[in-house]
């Protein structure tokens, strides 16, 4: 009976697969590629110890998305910095951070999310849940607080999230940044951007 390399683990396995899927699309991806991929003797059947098929190699790795997502969320929410400046700073690098630790992941769905909407609305959902529903909650208590203006924190917590979001999809899609901007040179105008929104004083 064939054994699986020593050292080769689930997480491996799942890597391997993210990463074939990303690069040759789920498609053209078959369970050997990705046993050869880590390690695993082609045709031992021995992936199939970890994942009972392709498609649960893909559903774990949104269901470890979903993880990862929420776990970050929490870690920042838990150290969101008084100056609401260094705030949104925080908000921006967490926002760009959750999508580049899944950029593969993330080019699968854009790219074949029709074939696994389901999976795709499990990642919208989470994302939903997690990024847009905190920067709501930040911008509620930081405007009961006196120390910004918004008329609408979730409508204004979307079109924040939502064009920190654009910029690195944009690169995952074409290869390009919006107006092929630098990320410093976006993060600084966004921050004055988000500011001025929300009425939050220039610092002395």
């Amino acid at each position: 009976m064939a054994r699986t390399t020593p050292g080769v683990t689930r997480e491996r396995i799942l890597d391997a697969a993210v990463r074939l899927f990303a690069e040759q699309g789920y498609d053209a991806t078959s369970v050997v590629d990705v046993q050869v991929a880590c390690g695993l003797k082609a045709g031992s059947g021995a992936l199939y110890k970890h994942f009972p098929s392709k498609r649960a190699l893909l559903e774990a790795a949104v269901g470890r998305n979903l993880e990862t997502m929420a776990r970050r969320t929490q870690e920042v929410v838990a150290h969101v910095p008084d100056d609401p400046r260094e705030a949104l700073g925080l908000m921006a690098d967490a926002v760009w951070g959750v999508i580049d630790a899944d950029r593969d992941l993330v080019r699968i769905m854009l790219r074949e999310f029709t074939a696994f909407p389901e999976l795709f609305e499990q990642m919208w959902q989470g994302v939903a849940a997690g990024l847009y529903s905190e920067c709501t909650r930040w911008i509620t208590v930081q405007r009961d607080r006196g120390v910004l203006a918004a008329a609408d924190p979730e409508a204004t917590a979307t079109v924040l999230v939502s064009s920190l979001t654009y910029y690195p999809l944009l690169a995952i899609l074409i290869g390009h940044t919006p107006g092929d901007l630098g990320p410093d040179r976006f993060r600084a105008a966004w921050i004055d951007h988000a500011a001025r929104t929300l009425a939050i004083p220039a610092p002395e």
